[in-house]
């Protein structure tokens, strides 16, 4: 009896500290994503913005994304990620055909996107049951 309550501690213990680990990570992803989007804005909401600036700042968002979800792919559902995958696609695509407006609409929803996986993977009462 003593060795099933070590045993079962023991595992809630270690997924306690992975999760933590898992959540934490997915945090700070989402805050640096969340600060490479915000600079992409603030270039595209400019009353005529750069093309070159702009394309080199997507480039700078798609290339930390590429980073994060390598790991965050270890422990995020795939459809999630895959979503924020196709809005910044469609983002950079219209970056590249000079689309601005629609270009801060698909930055929004990635934004959004971002956000909503970071409360969903949190651990808490309401994600629990």
């Amino acid at each position: 009896m003593h060795k099933e309550i070590i045993i079962c501690t023991f595992i809630i213990v270690s997924v306690v500290i992975v999760n933590t680990i898992a959540q934490n990570y997915t945090k700070k992803s989402v805050e640096v994503m969340d600060e490479k989007l915000d600079d992409l804005e603030a270039v595209l909401e400019k009353d005529e913005p750069d093309e070159e600036e702009s394309k080199e700042k997507m480039d700078e968002v798609m290339t930390t994304w590429k980073e994060r979800y390598e790991i965050l792919a270890f422990f995020i559902e795939h459809d999630e990620l895959e979503k924020v995958e196709t809005e910044l696609t469609d983002l950079k695509a219209q970056i590249s055909v000079q689309q601005y407006e629609e270009a801060v609409s698909n930055l929004e929803k990635s934004i959004f996107i971002l956000n909503h996986i970071k409360e969903k993977f949190r651990l808490n009462m309401k994600n629990i049951f």
